[in-house]
């Protein structure tokens, strides 16, 4: 009987078979797939079957293309061919008779310019642009040939000029006349720089001659670049392009120097004859190539021939194909415009060095490249020309800054020479007195002109609102290091000099531009005042006290005093230095006078803000050093200097958030005591370590008090050692009996109060002290003793506490513990 099964089983049955069957034909046209592409690929490669079969071999990969190989055959025949031609035109030609000659080259050069037509009709471009470059090459041979032949004779210069002009016209025609080949354009516009300047050699035109040949064919190529909007013709808007900058680098170049030597204004006339229609045609070749830029850049289709030209790229005959979008700002017309506004401002500069007189040239100039700022205001002028035109004016006015600065630099370190001859008497002048180490400059006058109008530009040129504060805060700069520079460039009295520095100093406090700049440029003004006014003493005490002053007042504004209240302290020590010193008074006794600038340092540091205070606490601490240093020569009065620091500390220690000043005071009582034991010739070591000992326990007691958990270590460790531990050490150089006594109870009466109060510190510290006290006076008994025993009996004895401690060996150790444990529960 047939099974036959339900119909939901047979329907899974035939699903499965139809998705076996699917599988399998994919399988089959994928391997389909591959036998087709392998059959019909082009260039032989590995190629992986789709399911796991062995990959066919193939040849290795050519590393170069056809049409590579080709070329480079081709190139290296044509230029074997013209390497022949030489060898014949140079060597064979005296064989051969007129006839021969012009037949033979005639001959020649006639085939090779005719050859391309029937090559470019089969379509072999490659071969017709080499043949075409042999024919081009056989004409240079035939111009130098007929000069040989029959213009011997001749200028060769001359005749060079001639022959360049000739050929660069017949392959122009010939190029054109052939517009498929590449090659004899791009030549032509090759040999087109050669007429000018080779005229210009002949005729011994001189430098300005050379100069202009060669700006007059910069131009031409220009106009070449800028004209020729073909896209056929991209090769010779490349050559136009490369002769422009070349011919006319070396043109700028000499025109450049020709200015820059000129002895007088007739031959920076003529050098500026030749820049300044130079820097026309770099500026209108500028706004050309980006105007073009800007036309083909909304649409980013059907890009024009024009727009080719000036990127530098085929572009499409049709409108409708798109092409690359050019960028927004191309570098070009921008380095192009640069050029061409650094080439007037040089032609300017080159008339007004040999014209004004004294350095006034570079105010001029300054004048010139400022006025060109105005420029871009012109409408329709490009973003990029705008751009170059400004770069071009504010490289100019950097230039003229350098310029000079040497008088600001003169005008502000000038000062500092009084340092190391202080009130040896005003000098005459404002200029005197900053010339102590340095020479005057002789163009003082030019260069305060130049910071003049630096700072003027600055201040009412730039209206941009992300620029204008920076602009303003340079202004400021500017105009101050003019201010500085004023007095000794008038040769002001030295008076007037210091009140012009005071009024500047206050002026730069109360500067509204960006208040950093403004107290900055106070504080070094202040600086250079108080140097300059150390040439005389009456100057001195008064400009710190003025100073001093005015920075007090000052530091009343929240915003100034991190700087002006540090200020006032430096400048209150300095006077507190100078007035001791006018006074007469020795240095020690000067160091007095200087211990009230710490005084209000510690009064006024609290009532101001965290960074003034902080500034005004490190004042205070310097100018403390300073009193010190100054009473180092004289210990009593440096004890009471530094028993007066200790006091300040101490008050400084009373704040909550000042704690840790009460370290320094403690360490500047003890340093003041010290001094004053040493002023008394006191050298026994108990009276230097007593008054630490005696406020340290105190400390550690109170500690305790406040803190049950503190360790007797850190308590009262540190006060017992600083008197326990030096007078050990003495007591073994001492040979009388008070200190051993007075130790040896000190050290008892210890250990007793640590084995009371079961402190580790004072029981391990004066035990060990008592131990060693007692080894020192029982030392002389116990060598006596020594050398009474025979010499058997150390060994013996060592043998004997030897087994003594081997035999009780467990339970000293359950002693060891013990006591461990008794330690050990103490605090």
């Amino acid at each position: 009987m047939t099974f036959i099964p339900p119909p939901a089983e047979e329907l899974r049955f035939l699903d499965a078979e139809l998705r076996r069957l699917d599988a399998h034909r994919a399988q089959l046209l994928a391997r389909r797939a591959w036998l087709v592409s392998v059959l019909q690929s082009a260039a032989p490669g590995p190629a992986t079957p789709p399911f796991g079969g062995p990959a066919p071999a193939t040849a290795p990969r050519p590393e170069a293309s056809a049409p590579r190989v080709q070329n480079v055959l081709l190139v290296l025949g044509g230029v074997l061919l013209t390497i022949a031609a030489m060898a014949f035109t140079l060597v064979s030609w005296g064989h051969l008779g007129i006839a021969g000659r012009a037949a033979v080259l005639g001959t020649v050069t006639a085939a090779a310019l005719a050859a391309p037509v029937p090559l470019l009709r089969r379509g072999l471009r490659s071969t017709a642009e080499s043949v075409a470059g042999l024919g081009l090459a056989l004409t240079v041979l035939d111009a130098y040939a007929l000069h040989e032949a029959a213009l011997a004779d001749t200028d060769g210069t001359a005749y060079a000029a001639v022959a360049a002009t000739v050929l660069a016209g017949a392959w122009a025609a010939y190029g054109t006349a052939l517009g498929a080949l590449r090659l004899p354009r791009p030549a032509a516009l090759a040999a087109a720089q050669l007429p000018l300047l080779l005229t210009a050699l002949a005729a011994d035109a001189g430098p300005h001659g050379i100069s202009a040949a060669l700006l007059l064919t910069a131009t031409a190529d220009a106009a070449a670049a800028l004209l020729v909007t073909s896209p056929a013709l991209r090769p010779v808007r490349i050559a136009a392009a490369i002769g422009a900058y070349g011919t006319g680098g070396w043109g700028l170049l000499g025109a450049l120097w020709l200015s820059w030597t000129a002895p007088d204004p007739g031959a920076a006339a003529r050098a500026a004859a030749l820049l300044l229609p130079a820097s026309a045609v770099a500026l209108t070749a500028a706004w050309r190539i980006a105007g073009t830029a800007r036309t083909a850049e909304p649409g980013r289709t059907g890009v024009t021939s024009a727009t080719s030209a000036t990127s530098g790229t085929d572009a499409p005959a049709t409108s409708g194909t798109p092409s690359p979008a050019l960028p927004s700002f191309s570098p070009q017309p921008l380095t192009t415009a640069l050029l061409g506004a650094l080439v007037l401002l040089a032609a300017l500069g080159g008339v007004l060095r040999v014209t004004l007189p004294g350095g006034w040239a570079v105010p001029a100039q300054l004048l010139g490249a400022l006025a060109l700022l105005t420029a871009p205001r012109i409408p329709r002028m490009p973003e990029q020309v705008r751009h170059g035109v400004a770069w071009a004016s504010a490289a100019v006015q950097g230039l003229a800054l350098l310029w000079a600065l040497p008088l600001v630099a003169v005008a502000l370190f000038g000062p500092f020479g009084w340092a190391d001859r202080p009130w040896s008497g005003g000098p005459a002048d404002a200029r005197d007195a900053v010339t102590v180490h340095a020479p005057w400059l002789s163009h003082s006058g030019p260069a305060l002109a130049v910071l003049g109008l630096l700072a003027g530009a600055l201040a009412l040129l730039v209206r941009n609102a992300t620029w204008r504060q920076r602009a303003l805060a340079g202004a400021a700069v500017l105009a101050w290091a003019a201010a500085l520079s004023v007095p000794a460039a008038l040769e002001l009295p030295y008076v007037v000099g210091l009140l012009l520095l005071g009024l500047l100093t206050v002026a730069a406090l109360a500067l509204p531009v960006l208040p950093p700049t403004g107290t900055v440029l106070a504080l070094v003004t202040s600086v250079d005042l108080a140097f300059l006014a150390l040439a005389d003493r009456t100057a001195t005490l008064t400009a710190l006290s003025a100073l001093t002053v005015l920075y007090a007042a000052a530091s009343t504004r929240s915003r100034l005093a991190p700087v002006t209240a540090p200020a006032a302290l430096a400048y209150a020590t300095a006077l507190a230095c100078a007035t001791g010193a006018a006074a007469g008074w020795q240095a020690p006794h000067t160091a007095l006078l200087v211990l009230v600038v710490p005084a209000v340092a510690v009064a006024v540091a609290p009532r101001l803000a965290t960074t003034a205070r902080v500034a005004c606490e490190l004042t205070g601490a310097v100018a403390a050093l300073v009193a010190v240093g100054l009473a180092v020569t004289d210990a009593p009065m440096l004890a009471l200097v530094l028993s007066s620091l200790g006091v300040l500390a101490g008050a400084t220690a009373t704040q909550p958030d000042r704690r840790a000043a009460g370290y320094a005071a403690a360490t500047l009582f003890a340093l003041a005591a010290w001094v004053r034991l040493a002023a008394w010739e006191v050298t026994a070591p108990e009276a230097y370590t007593l008054p630490v000992t005696v406020p340290a326990l105190l400390v550690g007691a109170w500690r305790r008090r406040r803190d049950p958990l503190t360790g007797s270590w850190t308590a009262y460790g540190p006060g017992l050692a600083v008197t326990l531990l030096p007078s050990l050490a003495a007591l073994w150089r001492d040979e009388g009996w008070p200190r051993p006594l007075l130790l040896g109870s000190a050290a008892l009466l210890i250990t007793l109060l640590g084995a009371r109060h079961r402190l580790r510190a004072p029981l391990v510290l004066g035990g060990t002290v008592l131990v060693l006290t007692a080894l020192h006076e029982l030392a002389p008994y116990l060598v006596q003793f020594a050398d009474a025993l025979p010499r058997w009996v150390p060994p013996a004895l060592a043998g004997l506490l030897l087994l003594a401690l081997g035999a009780t060996y467990e339970r000293r150790l359950r002693d060891v513990r013990r006591v461990r444990d008794v330690l050990g529960r103490m605090s």
